[in-house]
C-alpha cells in the first residue's frame, strides 16, 4: 500500500459518499456524547430507537439527573447492559453539571475522564461534534484497516496512529465515517461483499471473494408435458 493507492480509496469514498457522517441521531453534542456512550456493544438502530424516545423527554444532563437513574432505565431498557450504561450516564451528568456548567468538555483528557467514556467515545465526539480529525477505531475500521491494507495493526491504538499518519490530510475529517461505513455494509466481516466494492482493484486483500451465482428460479413443467 502506498501514498497513491491511498490517496485514490480515499478520493473514491468522497466521490462516493461527499458529506458522512454517523449513523447515530443527535442535534446536540450532548446528545451525541450519550448516544455513542450507550452505543458499546449494540447497534446504532437499536440506540437510535432507545434515543428518539428519551430526548424528547430528557437531553440535557439535568434534565436527565431530574428523570433520575430508575426512569432513566425504563427508555434504555432495550439496549445491551443497559443497567451499567444507565449509572455512566447519570454519572457523565453530574460532572458535565458540576464541572463544566452542563456542557460537553472539547479537550480529549476531560472527555475521557468520564464515566463509561474511553478513548474511542471520546474520539468520536471530538471528530463529529467539534470537527477535528480524530480517529475513532472501531471493530469496522479496525478490520478494514487491516483487510486492505491501508493502515493495519495488531491493536487500535496502532491502527489509529498509522491512520493519522498515512491518511492525506484532505480526507482526514471524514475517513473515520467513510471506513465504518464501508466495513458496516461492504467490507463486512464474515465474508466482504468484494464484488461490489468501489476500492476492489486498489484493496490489497488476497482472497477477494467473487460475486455469488445467481439462483435460477425453479423451473415449472410445461402444461403439454
Amino acid at each position: 500500500m502506498n501514498p497513491a493507492k491511498r490517496y485514490e480509496i480515499f478520493t473514491r469514498f468522497r466521490e462516493a459518499n461527499p458529506h458522512p457522517t454517523t449513523e447515530l441521531e443527535y442535534s446536540t453534542p450532548f446528545e451525541l456524547l450519550i448516544a455513542v456512550l450507550l452505543s458499546a456493544q449494540s447497534t446504532d438502530v437499536g440506540v437510535n430507537k432507545a434515543t428518539r424516545r428519551l430526548y424528547p423527554v430528557a437531553n440535557t444532563p439535568q434534565a436527565i439527573l431530574d428523570l433520575g437513574l430508575d426512569e432513566l432505565k425504563t427508555y434504555i431498557s432495550t439496549i445491551g447492559l443497559y443497567n451499567n450504561k444507565a449509572k455512566n450516564v447519570i454519572a457523565t451528568c453530574e460532572i458535565l453539571v458540576n464541572q463544566y456548567g452542563g456542557e460537553v468538555p472539547r479537550e480529549r483528557e476531560a472527555l475521557e475522564s468520564l464515566p463509561g467514556v474511553g478513548r474511542k467515545t471520546a474520539n468520536v465526539v471530538l471528530n463529529t461534534a467539534f470537527g477535528e480529525a480524530a480517529m475513532a477505531v472501531d471493530t469496522h475500521i479496525f478490520r478494514v484497516s487491516n483487510r486492505t491494507n491501508i493502515a493495519p495493526g495488531k491493536n487500535v491504538d496502532v491502527v489509529e496512529q498509522k491512520l493519522l499518519k498515512f491518511v492525506p490530510k484532505e480526507f482526514l475529517q471524514d475517513a473515520h465515517h467513510w471506513l465504518i461505513l464501508h466495513g458496516r455494509y461492504t467490507c463486512v466481516a464474515r465474508t466482504p461483499k468484494c464484488w461490489n466494492c468501489i476500492i476492489a482493484d486498489l484493496c490489497e486483500y488476497k482472497d477477494k471473494t467473487p460475486a455469488p451465482k445467481k439462483v435460477l428460479p425453479p423451473s415449472v413443467p410445461s402444461l403439454t408435458d
